[in-house]
């Protein structure tokens, strides 16, 4: 049976003055119905332009420029805009970090959510309000709040309106790029609670990217770590938590507060991710990694099975380790 979502062999570059910027490099994932899946890692590490090629919204002077994304087993890479925007909204919706920026300003929310169905519906205008209006309710808020702009409402009404509107079409894939950013922590876990509780009533697909680990265990179901534009670990998140392979994941969890357990100190990674145009050789963490080898700074390492589901590309494992 085929996976809903198969990212395979993915690469996307931007080509710039100042070279050639790998943002999406030779990365692997699959993702079916009813699953939720976190994209963790730093800024600059290429969370966001993954998940923008899987929408084929790169913009100039990036492209992709290998790789297939099978939706139901067809890849879309190769598919005109016409055929895109039949795909957008309808199978894949996406929900970006400022619903603020997203919104129009000046037009209201029901006037925004009936334009996403009636463009990709074939249902008459009256139905498409009621079902604005449903889709509201669906997501804790009042019908009344169809009539306001979005300046009206508070940060996290509009975050939740947004995301009526990424439901308007019922997609089988939602992409929520830092839901809930500039929100505060109580209307953040609001906004989790209502993705989790779609993600069950819709038997819906999420991918979920953050920076921020202690969301994404809370929500998802399976976890692939990125750095410097590849996916460095992949793994179910309970395994992530408990076992993480990857120096840099490790280091990743380190600097948030255990969820379980006693308290510890929280532990800083030094350094910063590398420029995307000029990657050191060999593995690109290794400047930052503490258990670095020789060939680490040699040789780029292949993402291997360590346990079962548990994949991770770092030279402490498998053959590599022996040199």
């Amino acid at each position: 049976m085929a996976k809903l979502l198969e990212v395979s062999n993915l690469k996307t570059y931007y080509f710039t003055e100042f070279g050639t910027v790998k943002a999406v490099d030779n990365v692997n994932l699959n993702l079916d119905k009813g699953q939720c899946l976190g994209i963790a890692g730093e800024s600059g590490c290429g969370k966001s332009t993954m998940a923008l090629s899987v929408l084929k919204l790169i913009k100039p002077p990036g492209r992709i420029v290998d790789g297939k994304i099978l939706l139901d087993g067809t890849d879309i890479v190769p598919l005109p805009p016409k055929e895109m925007r039949k795909i957008r909204w309808k199978r894949i919706a996406m929900v970006f970090q400022s619903a603020m920026a997203s919104l129009n300003p000046v037009y209201t929310i029901e006037k925004q959510i009936v334009e996403a169905i009636l463009t990709h519906c074939d249902i008459s205008k009256e139905q498409a309000r009621e079902k604005a209006a449903e889709l509201l309710e669906s997501v804790g808020l009042r019908r009344s709040n169809l009539r306001n702009y979005p300046h009206e409402l508070s940060g996290g009404m509009r975050q939740r309106a947004f995301i009526a509107m990424a439901l308007s079409c019922d997609p089988d894939l939602l992409i929520a790029d830092e839901p809930t950013t500039a929100l505060d922590v109580v209307t953040q876990a609001q906004i989790l609670m209502l993705l989790k509780d779609l993600q069950k009533a819709r038997n819906l697909a999420i991918m979920v990217i953050s920076h921020d680990l202690s969301i994404l265990a809370q929500i998802c179901d399976y976890l692939a770590v990125m750095y410097a534009g590849k996916i460095v670990e992949n793994a179910d998140i309970s395994t992530i938590f408990s076992e993480p392979a990857h120096p840099y994941t490790s280091a990743l969890i380190a600097a948030f507060p255990s969820l379980k357990g006693k308290k510890r100190p929280l532990s800083i990674l030094p350094g910063e991710p590398p420029n995307l145009a000029n990657l050191p050789k060999g593995c690109a963490f290794h400047p930052r990694c503490p258990k670095a080898l020789a060939i680490c700074q040699e040789v780029e390492p292949e993402i291997i099975e360590i346990s079962s589901g548990h994949y991770v590309a770092c030279h402490l494992y498998g053959e590599s380790r022996k040199r």
